[in-house]
C-alpha cells in the first residue's frame, strides 16, 4: 500500500490520513460534549479540564485537515496557532485550577473514574487510528501529540478518581488538573518549535513571501 511508510515530510496529503483524521473529529466532539456534562455534574475541575482538551482538538484538528495541500507556510502558521491555542488552554486550566484551590468541595470519585475510562477508550482508539501518521510535518505531527496527551490525561484523571475516593479530598482532582496542563505546555511550545523551524524563526511569521519560496 502507498499509505504503508509515509516519510518523516508526510503533509497528510493521503486520503486515507484524511479519513482518519476525520473519524478522530467525530470522537473528540462527542466526546467534549459528555465529558464537560460530566464534569460540570460532578464537580470535578479534571473532568473540566480534559473536556476542554477535546474540545480544543476538536477545532484544531479540524483546521489541521483544512490546510492539508496548502503551501508548507499556511500549514506552519496552522500549527503555530494550534501551539499558541494549546497554551493558552492550559493557562485558563491552571488559573480555574487556582481558584479551586481556595474553596470547594470534592468532585464525585464515581464519576470522574467512569467518564475517565471512557475517554480513555475513545483516546487509545484516536492514538491508534493516528498510530503510523505520529511522524511527519508540524500540521501532522501536532495531532499525533495532542491525541498522545489525551490518553495520558485520561489515565491520570481515572486514577485521581480513586484517589479522590479513598481520601474524600478534592487535591489529587486539583493535582491531575495542574499536571495536565503542564502536559500541554510541554507540547505547546514542542508544536510551536517544529513550526518555527519550518517557517525560519519568528520573523518570518508574518513574511509570506519568504515562506512560500521555502515551499
Amino acid at each position: 500500500m502507498a499509505d504503508c511508510c509515509e516519510p518523516k515530510s508526510f503533509d497528510g496529503a493521503s486520503p486515507l490520513y484524511k479519513r482518519a483524521l476525520l473519524v478522530v473529529i467525530g470522537i473528540n466532539a462527542v466526546m467534549f460534549v459528555v465529558e464537560m456534562l460530566a464534569g460540570f455534574a460532578s464537580g470535578s475541575q479534571a473532568l473540566k479540564a480534559d473536556a476542554l482538551d477535546f474540545g480544543a482538538d476538536t477545532a484544531t484538528y479540524a483546521i489541521s485537515l483544512a490546510v492539508i495541500g496548502s503551501a508548507i507556510g499556511i500549514r506552519a502558521r496552522a500549527s503555530l496557532f494550534k501551539g499558541v491555542s494549546l497554551a493558552v488552554l492550559a493557562a485558563v486550566i491552571l488559573g480555574s485550577t487556582l481558584v479551586r484551590f481556595f474553596g470547594g468541595d470534592a468532585p464525585e470519585a464515581q464519576t470522574m473514574g467512569l467518564i475517565g475510562f471512557l475517554a480513555l477508550l475513545a483516546n487509545v482508539a484516536s492514538v491508534c487510528i493516528l498510530l503510523r501518521w505520529r511522524d511527519g510535518d508540524s500540521n501532522v505531527r501536532s495531532v499525533w501529540l495532542c491525541s498522545r496527551n489525551d490518553a495520558i490525561g485520561n489515565v491520570g484523571v481515572i486514577g485521581a478518581g480513586g484517589l479522590v475516593a479513598l481520601t474524600g479530598s478534592a487535591w489529587p482532582d486539583l493535582a491531575v488538573a495542574i499536571l495536565l496542563a503542564s502536559l500541554f505546555l510541554r507540547s505547546s511550545w514542542s508544536i510551536i518549535r517544529q513550526a518555527l523551524g519550518e517557517l525560519g524563526g519568528w520573523q518570518n511569521v508574518f513574511n509570506f513571501e519568504v515562506s512560500e519560496e521555502q515551499s
